[in-house]
């Protein structure tokens, strides 16, 4: 069977396909963001009698402001900062608590055995890639049952059962890296369970601790249908907020406002990221994610 061979031809002329394919694959995804951004910054006139990809004339940031402190959704005309707050309180310990019993019970699945444990494995890789808009209906009926219907803490307790078997799987991979020895001494030493999970294992976790709550913390954050659901109306988080604000029906449809609001709702995912991307890296390169 016939193989590519790099080497052949010239060398020239394979970086230039290289370059060009990269300029294109980039170009695919930074078009629409310049487009959200420069429209963000144009008045309405110059919107309407211009091309989306032309530069402002007259930048302006005061679509940022109104987008996050006056643009209305629904009756409320309070801006974006109210459904900030609603997803920070559901995605902080969302995220904290999926992680940590992802932690958890990939530890006892890896290290910690059990009569059962691989059909518990099983379980969670089939739970893991069922659509969850299967099963709403009855969780909905579960939930309003016990109380945690249109709740905070409903929407929280959501988000940590759809995110346990992916985290389980990932940390469970993890841990089967890890240096069996160490845990065999610390067993013949006389630790137990949370001791040996609490000095040992998370003190060698950091990558796949940041890789982990990196994605959820982006699963979360973007999350509508089970915010829109779950959440109740006091609670709604900042991406139901946002679909409110740019399908409004009523008066002029303000785009430099829907794309300033569009901005300010992806910004946070980008800041983490921006802050622990190095974390996340050598997550990934150091096995984070093998299976």
């Amino acid at each position: 069977m016939a193989t590519f061979d790099r080497t052949a031809g010239s060398p020239l002329a394979y970086k230039l396909a290289i370059y060009v394919i990269l300029i294109l694959v980039a170009a695919a995804f930074l078009l629409p963001l310049f487009v959200m951004v420069v429209t963000a910054l144009k008045p309405m006139d110059e919107i309407r009698s211009g091309s989306i990809f032309s530069l402002p004339v007259q930048p302006s940031l005061d679509h940022f402001g109104k987008a996050w402190f006056s643009a209305c959704s629904g009756l409320s005309c309070s801006g974006l900062s109210e459904g900030f707050w609603n997803s920070i309180k559901i995605v902080v310990p969302a995220t904290a608590l999926s992680v940590l019993a992802g932690a958890v019970t990939g530890y006892a699945l890896a290290m910690w055995p059990f009569r059962g444990a691989k059909a518990v494995m099983t379980a969670l890789m089939i739970v893991a890639f069922i659509p969850y808009q299967v099963i709403l209906y009855p969780i909905v009926r579960i939930f309003s049952t016990v109380g945690l219907y249109n709740s905070l803490p409903g929407i929280i307790l959501i988000h940590i059962i759809f995110g346990l078997p992916v985290m389980t799987m990932i940390f469970k991979n993890y841990y089967i890296g890890l240096p069996q020895e160490l845990i065999k001494a610390a067993r013949i030493d006389g630790a137990g369970f949370t001791r040996i999970f609490v000095s040992i294992i998370l003190p060698m976790s950091p990558g796949i601790l940041a890789v982990t709550t990196m994605m959820q913390f982006t699963a979360i954050w973007n999350d509508y249908l089970l915010g829109l659901i779950f959440a109740g109306r006091d609670n709604l988080p900042m991406t139901v907020q946002l679909n409110n604000i740019v399908h409004v029906s009523m008066g002029e449809i303000e785009y430099n406002v829907n794309m300033a609001a569009t901005l300010l709702t992806a910004l946070p995912p980008l800041l983490l990221y921006l802050l622990s991307g190095r974390y996340f890296v050598q997550g990934i390169t150091a096995g984070a994610v093998k299976g």
